[in-house]
């Protein structure tokens, strides 16, 4: 099993009248996290945040290409990012306060499980579960990256970055984030930048770089 440290490339916020980040997905652009009641918008080039949607959101945010999905209340709503109306819902796994982190790959959501240690992949028009990997820790956020499946971790008070199997669930390589430092929501960008929500307190979103990939 490969082990790292995170080489944190740059961190973002804290943001005014921003005081918890949860999920969060990237659109290209923007990337969009959740802060309790609205979704906001990162310029992750300039650092402003320029569009914020008023919407319950608590747990984990994904993007499909054309829409946004967010977790809050024991449900996952689909939201159109250009109106901000919520056009449908489907129910989280295990109900409010179970699902944590939420990606989109292969035309399905993935939602980790945060206390019972999985991560499940849904139908997202109906949110039947397709399929469940076990993991070792608890899970915070998911992302796909390359064909590479990663979950966040926090838990007794450490945080760190795994690259499992998706198949088994054997953890593959571990990042180690520094003392400290949570990791609420995940996502991959596509170049090389794996950005990390700093949690319920920190108000803050991280950038960290990608390890290249050996095995």
């Amino acid at each position: 099993m490969k082990t790292s440290t995170a080489h944190i490339i740059r961190e973002y916020g804290p943001f005014d009248g921003v005081d918890q980040v949860h999920g969060l997905t990237f659109d290209g652009r923007h990337v969009w996290f959740a802060t309790g009641d609205a979704l906001r918008a990162l310029d992750v080039a300039s650092g402003d945040l320029p569009r914020s949607i008023p919407v319950a959101a608590r747990a984990g945010t994904a993007f499909d290409g054309r829409h946004l999905f967010q977790i809050a209340d024991g449900r996952i709503q689909k939201i159109d990012p250009g109106t901000g109306e919520v056009l449908a819902t489907i129910p989280a796994p295990g109900g409010a306060g179970a699902s944590s982190g939420l990606a989109w790959a292969e035309g399905a959501l993935w939602v980790g499980q945060y206390q019972d240690n999985k991560i499940q992949r849904l139908d997202p028009e109906t949110g039947a579960i397709l399929r469940t990997i076990e993991t070792t820790r608890h899970v915070t956020g998911v992302t796909w990256a390359d064909g590479d499946l990663w979950h966040g971790t926090w838990e007794n008070d450490a945080s760190d970055l795994r690259r499992i199997d998706p198949d088994t669930g054997e953890v593959l390589e571990i990042v180690s984030m520094p003392p400290g430092t949570g990791v609420s929501g995940l996502e991959y960008d596509g170049d090389g930048r794996l950005f990390c929500g700093g949690g319920a307190s920190s108000g803050t979103i991280r950038a960290v770089a990608r390890p290249a990939r050996t095995a």
